[in-house]
């Protein structure tokens, strides 16, 4: 399926992290989601009750990130994509969540994890 609904660069503030500090502290997590599905009949149709509101994935990735506590970004990025996927009649999602401030000793943008799952 070529299809997919993309929310972009989401922000959020989470206390997720292998070490004590970094779910004491907090941090700042970006996320992306792809949602894969048939947009044909949406689309031609132009029609806001059949269509998958936006807002509602944004609200479903700010809770898992929010009030979560995860310590992997993949279990972040598994528990967004089930959600995702329980909450939508769509063919499969993809999640990636980014760590902008990873404690790695050295210096790097992001460390990233991306999942992908289907219905």
């Amino acid at each position: 399926m070529a299809d997919k609904i993309l929310l972009r660069n989401m922000v959020f503030y989470g206390y997720h992290g292998a070490f004590a500090a970094e779910r004491e502290l907090g941090q700042k997590f970006e996320v992306d989601v792809e949602i894969h599905l048939d947009l044909t009949g949406i689309s031609q149709n132009d029609d806001l009750e059949v269509a998958i509101n936006h807002v509602d994935i944004y609200t479903i990735v700010k809770d898992v990130v929010e009030e979560g506590g995860f310590n992997l970004l993949e279990s972040i990025a598994e528990a967004a994509a089930l959600e995702i996927l329980s909450a939508f009649d769509v063919d499969g999602v993809t999640v990636r969540v980014r760590k902008v401030n990873a404690p790695l000793g050295g210096i790097l943008d992001y460390v990233e994890a991306e999942v992908t799952r289907r219905a």
